[in-house]
């Protein structure tokens, strides 16, 4: 009795380390391909702030895809002084770039329907318009134009291609505002 109690012991902990193992084994696959989706692929950042108001609200987590490949209307991550900003794409290289005193924003002069922005206005930016997007750039805007630090302050200008993270494509949390952007 004893020694079918000692062998059963025995087969019990070689069933236990192998499943230890394997599981140990699957973890690491897991957390490596992780890992390297989030720095070849995507990210999740949570948004700080009110300039993307009503579309962003502080506090959010959205997914974005790595992409260097923009259109007019889409939602840029970038970085800027070590942090993350988040802006939507209005004129990408040789676009001409005008926003009257009013704040209607005109592209190569046709003007552009904005239904996200509710509080139009030029803002205090120190960049004269009409402007000219230089190459390998893109002009981007805040939702909320009236407190938002854009690229109508020289100190942020036009984004370059090497600040660029990616294009925001999907709203995670909170669930009730789950969504895609398109």
């Amino acid at each position: 009795q004893q020694l079918r109690d000692e062998l059963g012991r025995l087969t019990y902990r070689k069933t236990y380390g192998s499943a230890l193992r394997r599981t140990i084994w699957t973890l690491v696959v897991v957390a490596a391909a992780a890992i390297l989706c989030s720095s070849f692929f995507i990210s999740v950042l949570v948004v700080q702030g009110s300039s993307m108001d009503p579309t962003l609200r502080d506090g959010q987590l959205v997914l974005v895809v790595k992409t260097d490949s923009f259109r007019s209307g889409d939602i840029m991550a970038f970085y800027y002084n070590n942090k993350i900003l988040l802006k939507r794409v209005i004129g990408e290289a040789g676009d001409v770039v005008d926003i009257s005193e009013d704040g209607v924003v005109s592209v190569d002069g046709a003007e552009l329907s904005e239904p996200y922005v509710l509080d139009k206005c030029l803002g205090d930016g120190d960049m004269a318009f009409p402007f000219e997007v230089p190459d390998s750039r893109w002009f981007v805007l805040g939702d909320r134009r009236a407190t938002s630090v854009d690229s109508r302050w020289s100190m942020i200008g036009t984004v370059a291609e090497e600040q660029v993270i990616g294009r925001v494509v999907l709203r995670l949390w909170p669930l009730t505002d789950l969504g895609i952007f398109s």
